[in-house]
């Protein structure tokens, strides 16, 4: 189904100040079942899988392994799934990629320039959600206006011209505040490196603790310009 600028609009203006579980069912009256959701297993996407196991269990749940994640990001899938008694999909980078990738350019060439991040991240993230995105209508996804400057402008649900399918954002007005307090009160189970100083979690090599006064993205590729900062899941 695509929606005209107008409804768009209306949509979003409706939406503006609608909780979750609200937007969710109104994607779903839109888009019927033919859509998923894209966890990262941030706080964020923790909330949303919380959501969606209440409201709205036949969303289904997918997830992006890299391949260098942190040991406790795989503990908590785990724990993710026994909670709430779902399904998570594993995508993992196409096999004769990668190899070709890391024998040309090194198993950390993300750290030598701009390209070659981006070239990692292309071949460890964006091309698997492609295909975990293929044949959908729209995708679901944890992001918050607050989290980053290149986030500023997004909506709550905005054609991705990129993925060419609709994308929704159920927290992009909650603050860092307003999710912690949820995930608290909830008991909602979450990275326990959130509690050793890292706000945002990524790939282990290219995601650092940071400090207080620090923006919550500054642990993610720190050696980059924050303008910079997106892995290209997000254009």
């Amino acid at each position: 189904m695509k929606l005209t600028t107008i409804e768009l609009a209306h949509l979003n203006h409706r939406l503006e100040n609608a909780a979750p579980d609200t937007i969710l069912n109104e994607i779903v009256d839109i888009f019927g079942l033919n859509m998923s959701f894209a966890s990262s297993l941030g706080f964020e996407d923790q909330i949303i899988t919380h959501y969606i196991a209440r409201f709205n269990p036949g969303i289904r749940i997918f997830t992006l392994d890299t391949g260098r994640l942190f040991p406790e990001t795989y503990d908590l899938i785990d724990r993710t799934k026994a909670r709430y008694k779902t399904d998570i999909e594993i995508f993992f980078p196409e096999r004769e990629a990668t190899e070709n990738m890391v024998n040309k350019h090194g198993i950390n060439l993300f750290y030598e320039s701009i390209e070659n991040r981006k070239l990692c991240c292309k071949v460890r993230k964006t091309q698997s959600l492609k295909r975990a995105l293929n044949g959908l209508d729209a995708w679901i996804t944890g992001l918050r206006r607050e989290q980053s400057v290149t986030r500023q402008n997004m909506q709550i649900v905005e054609f991705d011209e990129v993925n060419q399918l609709y994308k929704v954002n159920p927290l992009l007005n909650w603050t860092e505040e307003n999710v912690r307090i949820f995930v608290q009160e909830n008991n909602i189970p979450y990275n326990l490196l959130h509690d050793t100083g890292f706000p945002s979690i990524g790939c282990q090599p290219c995601t650092r603790a940071i400090t207080e006064g620090e923006d919550v993205r500054a642990g993610r590729w720190w050696w980059e310009m924050p303008d910079q900062k997106e892995c290209g899941l997000h254009k």
